[in-house]
């Protein structure tokens, strides 16, 4: 193994140039060659190649964002898109591919590798926390905590003016980030999408609260969750219309706004929605992340030294291990004991 490309595609998180600085180091240490794929599998298409020797990473392991640049160009949708990939990495002499993304990534990758034998080595990264085949991607803890400062901020507000503040966090399909930035931040009530809640549930709670003295609350929606009325309303998420994109994929986003419009009718409070967005994903990541990302890019670089493509490296159990793409599909949601503390939260 003399020579490997890396890319980080999807959407951006924190951690994604400590994957790439660690595996440039691992690759000098054994005497290969690192180039990085600008925006993606569309830098392997299109041949937009960069050099990355272990000065072009320097200083880049608490830089936000991504130095390669990433977009969700997916290779096995375009014309001839897998055959030019091919092509180029046989005329570049690149040995395997690192493919740093999320969950459609991980899509793309599994397809290359089970339907056209091209030699990807994936690494989940993703503020959802939600990719199948690991506890933990890097991102998550950086979302947490920006999440969680946010809702530190908007008590003091919101006890100031005896009002609900509904905060709208990312997520996805999972509610990761609402959970664990809710129960970090004391929110007095947290809808998800792996818990069916109702607006008239949140506003009964609510209600209990003012009946003990409290004025105020914080609710913690994650932009996935169903907006439900009522028991007998089978809801749905709120989308943007249009949908995003080259793809047009569906794009969340809205029921914060819409819960807060809801909560504000049932119970009369004055009530405002504030949406976190892109801050989560954005800035410094944190030391966990630099750790976490640092340990993944480490241990992708060792898989495609040895020659071992098609996997997803991940950390399971707290063991850094592979598990193979082909296993890499669907939506990891919070877990049943999680949720049952969260019921236990919600009086």
């Amino acid at each position: 193994m003399k020579k490997v490309a890396v890319l980080t595609a999807g959407g951006d998180c924190p951690g994604l140039n400590a994957v790439i600085r660690a595996i440039v180091h691992r690759f000098h240490d054994a005497g290969g060659e690192v180039v990085g794929l600008r925006l993606g599998y569309q830098g392997l298409a299109e041949r937009a190649f960069l050099p990355l020797p272990l000065a072009a990473v320097s200083g880049f392991l608490t830089r936000g964002g991504t130095m390669l640049g990433t977009s969700a160009f997916d290779p096995t949708r375009e014309p001839e898109g897998v055959e030019r990939c091919r092509a180029a990495l046989a005329d570049e002499g690149i040995d395997a591919i690192i493919a740093i993304g999320g969950d459609h990534t991980m899509h793309i990758s599994r397809k290359l590798v089970t339907e056209h034998g091209l030699p990807v080595v994936g690494v989940p990264k993703t503020i959802d926390n939600d990719i199948v085949g690991t506890d933990w991607t890097f991102g998550f803890d950086t979302a947490v905590h920006v999440a969680t400062e946010a809702i530190d901020r908007l008590r003091t507000t919101a006890a100031s003016h005896d009002r609900i503040i509904v905060l709208e966090v990312m997520g996805a399909d999972a509610g990761w980030i609402a959970v664990h930035a809710g129960m970090a931040g004391g929110a007095d009530a947290i809808l998800i999408p792996e818990l069916s809640l109702t607006v008239a549930d949140i506003a009964a709670a609510i209600r209990k609260r003012h009946a003990r003295g409290k004025r105020f609350s914080i609710v913690v929606v994650a932009e996935g969750a169903l907006l439900r009325r009522d028991a007998d309303d089978p809801g749905a998420q709120v989308l943007h219309e249009g949908g995003s994109g080259r793809y047009h994929f569906r794009r969340l986003g809205g029921i914060g706004e819409a819960l807060a419009l809801a909560l504000e009718e049932e119970l009369q409070v004055d009530t405002r929605a504030v949406v976190l967005g892109h801050v989560q994903r954005g800035g410094i990541p944190t030391s966990t992340d630099r750790i976490l990302a640092t340990r993944y890019g480490i241990a992708a670089a060792e898989c495609a030294l040895r020659g071992e493509f098609g996997g997803m490296v991940a950390l399971r159990g707290g063991t850094y291990t592979t598990v193979p793409l082909a296993d890499v599909h669907g939506i990891k949601t919070v877990d049943p004991e999680t949720l049952r503390d969260l019921e236990l939260l919600l009086v």
